[in-house]
C-alpha cells in the first residue's frame, strides 16, 4: 500500500524527499499501466498457417504451425476441440488429418504434414464458432483494428457506438505449400470452409512482379466489395507493411507480388443477425499465406 502521509510531515531533507517523490511517483506509474493491462480487452485474434519454409522436399515430414495472434507472433495455441477440419490437398486428393496429430503446447499449435509427390499442396484449418461479449467501446476498437470498417461505419451512422456485441466467430485457415520443384493444379480447391480465399493462379508458377487474382467467398459464394488486407515478410525477415484492398464485382481481389518472401491475404465477413438468442453479429475470418521467390 502506497503512503497517505503528507510529505512535510516526514522532515525528510529535500534531496531525501525528491527521491522519495521519485520512487513514490514510479511504484504509482507501474500500477496504473498494471491495472491498465488488466483491464485491456483480448480482442479476436488474426489466425494464419504457416511453415518454417513454404518450399519443402517431396516425401518428407514437415511441421506445420497454427499462428493465432499475428502473422510474426502466435499470442495461444488452439486446443483439439475447437477444431472442425485439418485438410490437405495433394496430388493424390484431399486427405482429412487426425486431430490426435494435433500439437497445443504453448502458445502455437502445430501439426506434422507428410509430403509424396511434387506438385502444389493445400493445407486447411477451420475452427467451430464461439461466442464473444464486449463493451460497445471494445467492440469499436476491435472493428477498427482488426479490419471491419463497414460495421464500425453503420454503427456510427446508426448510432449503435454505445451498444454492447455478443459476436459468435469463427476462423478458416489455408496455406499454399510448394513441394518439390514442380507447381501442380491443386491451389485453386474450394475446400467448402464458410468463408475461404481461392487463388486463381497458382502462385508457384508466378514470376516475381506478377499479379495473383484470389476469389473471396463465403458461404460458397462470391462477395463484392469486400475489405481485404494483405502483408507478409521480406525474404530476409523484415516485416512488410500491410495494405488494403476491395474486392470487385466478381469477389475478386488483385495482388501485386512486388518482392520474394511470405505473403499473407485476410479477411473478416461480418453480419448482423436478428432473432438470434446466443449473438447479434456473426463473423467469419478466412486466410491463406503462401512464399514467393
Amino acid at each position: 500500500m502506497l503512503s497517505r502521509r503528507r510529505p512535510e510531515l516526514r522532515r525528510e531533507p529535500q534531496t531525501t524527499h525528491s527521491a522519495t517523490a521519485v520512487r513514490h511517483f514510479v511504484r504509482r506509474s507501474a500500477i496504473l499501466t498494471a491495472l491498465l493491462f488488466v483491464a485491456t480487452p483480448l480482442f479476436a485474434h488474426d489466425m494464419f498457417l504457416r511453415l518454417e519454409q513454404f518450399f519443402v522436399a517431396a516425401n518428407a515430414t514437415v511441421t506445420v504451425r497454427l499462428f493465432n495472434g499475428t502473422f510474426i507472433k502466435s499470442e495461444n495455441s488452439i486446443t483439439p476441440d475447437r477444431l472442425a477440419d485439418i485438410a490437405v490437398v495433394s496430388p493424390s486428393g484431399r486427405a482429412r488429418i487426425d486431430v490426435a496429430q494435433w500439437n497445443a503446447v504453448g502458445d502455437t499449435s502445430s501439426f506434422p504434414m507428410r509430403t509424396g509427390a511434387e506438385g502444389t499442396y493445400v493445407v486447411g484449418v477451420s475452427t467451430k464458432p464461439r461466442v464473444l461479449e464486449m463493451s460497445g467501446k471494445d467492440f469499436n476498437a476491435y472493428l477498427r483494428s482488426d479490419g471491419i470498417p463497414d460495421e464500425l461505419a453503420a454503427r456510427r451512422a446508426q448510432n449503435r457506438l454505445d451498444q454492447r456485441a455478443k459476436e459468435r466467430y469463427q476462423k478458416h485457415v489455408k496455406a499454399l505449400v510448394q513441394v518439390g520443384a514442380t507447381p501442380g493444379t491443386a491451389f485453386g480447391t474450394v475446400l467448402g470452409y464458410p468463408s475461404e480465399l481461392v487463388p486463381l493462379e497458382n502462385p508457384y508458377a508466378l514470376k516475381l512482379g506478377a499479379t495473383l487474382s484470389l476469389r473471396v467467398l463465403v458461404d460458397g459464394k462470391p462477395v463484392a466489395n469486400q475489405f481485404v488486407q494483405y502483408g507478409g515478410l521480406s525474404a530476409s525477415g523484415g516485416r512488410v507493411a500491410q495494405r488494403n484492398v476491395r474486392s470487385d464485382a466478381a469477389g475478386l481481389v488483385r495482388i501485386p507480388l512486388d518482392r520474394s518472401g511470405t505473403y499473407y491475404v485476410k479477411f473478416i465477413s461480418m453480419t448482423r443477425l436478428a432473432n438470434d438468442a446466443e449473438a447479434d453479429h456473426a463473423s467469419k475470418w478466412g486466410s491463406i499465406t503462401f512464399g514467393v521467390k
